[in-house]
């Protein structure tokens, strides 16, 4: 095992015995393997396009494979096992579809029948031997991991039904970049980089296309952090479309449905907002699970990654969907909930006495971009006027990692005269604060969940373009919080964009060499974060415009 992939990676270099996350040897083993074998099917499907078959299914297939490889999604080695044997079955059937022959490696792979044998195979997948030269294998690893993060969003569109096969072409062609015969040079790694931020940005479009199509665009929106007396269901995660599904199977039956972690964003999509149980949100970040968790008296469902190793005394009340899963956690299909249901209405849910202990507080949702560009007018009226100095962007993921009370520290203290945008799970260290507002707009915006990092480029284009100048001209700064490979597919696609000056924290990734992290401060000024005061006071005294 060496898996270095996020954030609290052991001793800040890998994970080499058994992942922080709570992943095992073998798991980590069969995930290699899975990423591997969909190598193989980049590599075929990218030579059936050339015979003018169609790749779609494999496209599918093969973004969910990565998307089930990403930290803190799938821990449950039988269900990754079958992920596997699929990839590789697919990649044969398009083959022989195509009239192929397998070339090498990757294209002839076959997963071992016994445990021993497969562990031994998962050697010529590890992240190590990507490349001899160790800043082309920095590269390849930040690729890989990007395009782990564009797998995700990919997934989450298709899910509601859009796909885009030149999508899906780009995401091949990455995957398959140093296994399809070539050994590609320092300069293609970083153009690859770059690359996959470019095609991230067209996954994240997709998505939000996805999203804002089924369900509406967000609403600003009070969330209610004091639940209601009665049954309850606990929805963590981001998918949007299962916690719809649940919204209607509940309807009537006397179930609240609460929102925890990045599902909070939710409550301000118009087609969820209608539903009157759709009642608040519960808890804060995903790492502090094992500490609420035992306060919620109902069901608990988990529909993407952020599951942690449950503890015994709420075990049986958690359930897993889709591409999660935890061995011993009981799995149910998508959009089959009568489990989850079930058990809810088993559970003893929230009573009047359980309710007073939580304060009747709110916190404001669903600024997306539609809803700050609506006041788009407002906002640069405000900065000419000097009412707005600067706008912070202060968002990424949250970890368990010291270090990060940083970022509320760093929100608390900036000016009276900016304003905060936030987005993904980051927030939880101050999405509660009571920042107040600035001639009627609030000064903290929550953009939404880190699959809604869209928005926030969409903002920031439309005000370069509203003061006629780049987005690197604008009062605005980015203050990153980073945890697992969505973060490093978002920065990429903020580098392929130019966008510089971008502080990141708590810590720098392990897989950067420095040689490929001074390339990165050299041309895209990218920096880690030092302590609020010096961060703010540099910020604030930097001329812009």
């Amino acid at each position: 095992m060496y898996c270095n992939q996020c954030e609290q990676t052991a001793q800040g270099v890998a994970c080499t015995k058994q992942g922080v996350c709570g992943k095992t040897a073998d798991v980590a083993a069969v995930q290699d393997l899975i990423v591997y074998a969909a190598r193989g099917l980049a590599c075929i499907a990218l030579k059936a396009e050339k015979k003018g078959i169609d790749t779609r299914a494999a496209g599918k297939l093969c973004v969910s494979a990565l998307f089930s490889t990403v930290t803190n999604v799938n821990f449950d080695k039988e269900p990754l096992l079958g992920i596997l044997h699929q990839v590789v079955s697919e990649r044969d059937r398009l083959a022989k579809s195509a009239g192929l022959s397998p070339a090498h490696g990757v294209e002839s792979f076959r997963p071992a029948t016994e445990e021993p044998s497969l562990l031994k195979q998962a050697e010529i997948a590890s992240i190590t031997g990507f490349a001899e030269n160790p800043d082309c294998n920095s590269l390849a690893q930040t690729v890989l991991y990007g395009l782990k993060g564009v797998a995700a969003y990919t997934d989450h569109a298709a899910f509601l039904r859009h796909e885009s096969p030149e999508l899906y072409t780009a995401i091949f062609t990455l995957l398959a970049l140093g296994f399809d015969g070539s050994t590609p040079s320092l300069d293609a790694w970083v153009n690859a980089a770059m690359e996959c931020g470019k095609v991230n940005l067209m996954a994240m479009e997709l998505l939000d296309a996805a999203n804002t199509g089924t369900y509406g665009h967000p609403e600003p929106t009070e969330v209610s952090l004091k639940p209601r007396s009665g049954k309850a269901i606990l929805v963590s995660g981001h998918d949007l479309k299962d916690l719809y599904a649940l919204l209607v199977q509940t309807e009537g039956k006397g179930i609240n449905i609460y929102t925890h972690g990045e599902m909070l964003p939710a409550h301000g999509y118009p087609g969820l907002k209608k539903f009157a149980h759709f009642a608040g949100h519960f808890g804060t970040a995903w790492q502090n699970q094992g500490k609420e968790f035992p306060l919620f008296p109902g069901a608990i469902l988990f529909t993407t990654n952020c599951i942690q190793r449950p503890a015994e005394t709420y075990t049986c009340n958690v359930f897993t969907t889709g591409l999660v899963g935890w061995p011993g956690v009981t799995h149910v299909k998508n959009g089959d909930f009568g489990p989850v249901i079930e058990c809810a209405l088993a559970r003893e849910g929230f009573t009047e006495e359980s309710i007073a202990a939580f304060p009747d507080t709110y916190v404001l949702a669903g600024f997306g971009r539609n809803a700050v560009l609506g006041v788009a007018g407002t906002i640069v009226e405000a900065v000419k006027s000097g009412a707005i100095r600067h706008f912070f962007l202060v968002g990424g993921c949250d970890g368990a990692k010291p270090g990060r009370n940083y970022y509320t520290e760093f929100v608390e203290k900036t000016p009276a005269d900016t304003v905060v945008l936030t987005l993904a799970c980051g927030k939880f260290r101050f999405f509660d604060k009571q920042l107040g507002a600035i001639g009627g707009i609030p000064r903290l915006l929550d953009v939404g969940q880190c699959n809604d990092a869209f928005s926030a480029v969409k903002i920031a284009l439309a005000l370069s373009e509203a003061f006629n100048c780049t987005v690197n001209d604008l009062p605005l700064s980015l203050v990153l919080s980073w945890y697992e490979q969505k973060a490093v597919a978002i920065l990429l696609t903020l580098l392929f964009l130019g966008i510089k000056d971008i502080r990141l924290g708590p810590s720098l990734p392990a897989f950067l060499t420095p040689a490929v992290l001074q390339v990165l401060v050299s041309t895209f000024d990218l920096k880690p974060i030092a302590t609020p005061d010096e961060d703010l006071g540099v910020i604030c005294a930097r001329k812009v415009g």
